[in-house]
């Protein structure tokens, strides 16, 4: 395993599986984080926006009904708030990230990844 590389996998995502089997083709055994069963703290996820360029609301997933239900759709959480309800409701984070020393990357498509290696 290539601790310096984790994935934040849900093994029910196509692409998330398609990023997985692409890192293993690269000769690359990922640390997996399967973040529905673990998700990551705040202060962890945070980390991983900054990695990104991105904000909480880029990180999210509206198409998920979960988003709906809580009114995400209607009212716009700040910055702080939008974190804690990723963290509190992990079904919402976008999939998979790969974290690595040269930086992270969402896999959607999966070869967003190949730059990071």
């Amino acid at each position: 395993m290539d601790a310096s590389i984790t994935i934040y996998h849900n093994p029910r995502c196509s692409k998330s599986r398609q990023t997985l089997q692409l890192l293993r083709e690269q000769g690359v055994e990922p640390d997996i984080i399967e973040y529905l069963k673990t998700p990551p703290d705040e202060a962890t996820l945070a980390g991983i926006l900054e990695q990104l360029g991105i904000s909480a609301h880029e990180l999210t997933r509206t198409g998920e009904s979960l988003y709906k239900e809580l009114g995400l759709d209607q009212d716009s959480p700040d910055e702080a708030q939008m974190l804690r309800l990723l963290v509190e409701n992990p079904k919402l984070i976008e999939r998979p990230i790969v974290v690595t020393p040269r930086g992270a990357a969402i896999g959607r498509p999966p070869e967003n990844v190949l730059r990071l290696l």
